[in-house]
């Protein structure tokens, strides 16, 4: 809208189906967003509202809740999701803390989708070829590219820990500081959206998918996740000692209880169970452990200060509010319910039927759609809403004929 028409406080109206539109643009029947398919508020967060430093043209950008007319959050946001969570967590006087790593791959325009993603060409002319993990001068050909993105990041407020080459080829990492849930899900929403933009700058093409390189590794967001006392700020995760707490092990309990009913919501398309079935440190399980990567759940060595718990299974993909709010969800069911977890695992390990989870999306959906936990903590209007979405998207998946069925399956008897 025009900066006028928004600084005289006009309200912006957006229809209530569009909050369930799928990835390829349609929607589910009206039945599954109200019958009339009448408007919602879109109320800018004060907080949230930036200049866009990348553009040319004065532009701003606000992040806003989706609220009903009558004055209440729609069951249809995951922001007001997550909002609802922290408030769960506040009438106990807890307070959540939480930080992000997301992955992303950087390549070449790709204007042929049926062709793969290639790493952008260097300054040195040549591309990269997988052999630059961990290495300070991996970025170099990237360089104007990221210079731009550390300038953003500063203009937008958003605080950076470290940033580094990862695994994939053309794959990176950064990790935005610990805390609040909400403004972590805003800024690592803000984060991706000036990724993409940058990118166009420079000639570039980012990618959030969990997956976009066959036998590469994939792209995660992991979640990292503890809980402090309002007032004091005492991480309720360690006690006076440091040692870890009853409130400790209900929150690692409470996790394993929902991991597999909400692995739709942290892995949210077709693509997001390529990186979860051929791992590469990208763990499909419940399993939990003290710094064990090949667990679905690792607590990082640190200090009882810090004493945390590592949520792996979101992937780059997943919709960051959505996904804090299920993880926080989850580990507040455990504390509620004094839930105790499993023995924690350690080096290699056989992962255990109880704890394996959904490995592609048709079972992630149906594993959600049965899922009493999951209605109980996110509504029935929102559970059913995502899944009718979903299953629109994985429809149109199946309406395809991919190339390897072509290639392999056509000459077969």
């Amino acid at each position: 809208m025009t900066a006028e028409g928004f600084l005289e406080g006009r309200r912006l109206q957006m229809a209530r189906g569009v909050l369930l539109q799928c990835i390829m643009g349609g929607y589910p029947p009206a039945r599954f967003y109200g019958s009339d398919d009448g408007d919602l508020a879109l109320v800018a967060d004060p907080a949230q509202i930036h200049r866009l430093p990348w553009s040319k043209q004065p532009r701003a950008f606000a992040i806003c809740d989706a609220d009903e007319l009558t004055g209440e959050s729609s069951s249809l946001s995951t922001r007001g999701q997550l909002k609802a969570v922290i408030a769960r967590y506040a009438a106990r006087g807890l307070a959540p803390v939480v930080a992000t790593e997301i992955e992303f791959f950087v390549f070449a325009p790709n204007t042929d989708p049926t062709q793969a993603f290639q790493p952008p060409l260097g300054l040195d002319g040549r591309r990269e070829d997988g052999h630059s993990a961990f290495s300070v001068s991996s970025n170099n050909g990237l360089r104007p590219f990221f210079s731009e993105v550390y300038e953003c990041m500063a203009a937008l407020g958003l605080p950076r820990d470290t940033f580094m080459h990862e695994m994939g080829v053309s794959q990176f990492e950064i990790n935005l500081l610990h805390g609040d849930p909400l403004l972590l899900a805003d800024q690592t929403f803000l984060f991706k959206h000036l990724l993409k933009e940058v990118a166009l700058k420079h000639g570039l093409t980012v990618v959030c998918m969990a997956k976009p390189l066959a036998h590469t590794p994939g792209s995660s967001m992991h979640i990292h996740q503890s809980i402090v006392e309002i007032g004091s700020g005492r991480n309720v995760f360690s006690d006076k000692a440091g040692e870890p707490t009853a409130t400790f092990r209900h929150f690692i309990g409470g996790q394993q209880a929902g991991m597999a009913d909400f692995t739709a919501l942290f892995a949210p398309n077709v693509n997001s169970y390529q990186r979860l079935c051929h791992p590469y440190a990208s763990p499909n399980n419940a399993c939990w452990s003290h710094d064990n990567r090949a667990a679905g759940l690792r607590i990082p060595a640190s200090s009882p200060v810090a004493r945390r718990v590592e949520n792996r299974l979101p992937g780059a993909d997943a919709n960051p509010y959505l996904a804090i709010a299920a993880s926080l969800a989850a580990g507040l069911h455990g504390i509620e319910n004094e839930l105790e977890p499993s023995e924690p695992i350690q080096g290699e390990f056989v992962v255990p039927d109880n704890l394996s989870l959904p490995c592609t999306l048709h079972a992630a959906l149906e594993r959600l759609k049965r899922s009493q936990l999951a209605m109980e903590l996110f509504g029935k209007e929102f559970i059913e809403g995502y899944i009718a979405s979903k299953t629109m998207e994985l429809t149109s998946f199946f309406d395809e004929i991919t190339p390897w069925e072509r290639r392999v399956l056509a000459a077969q008897a």
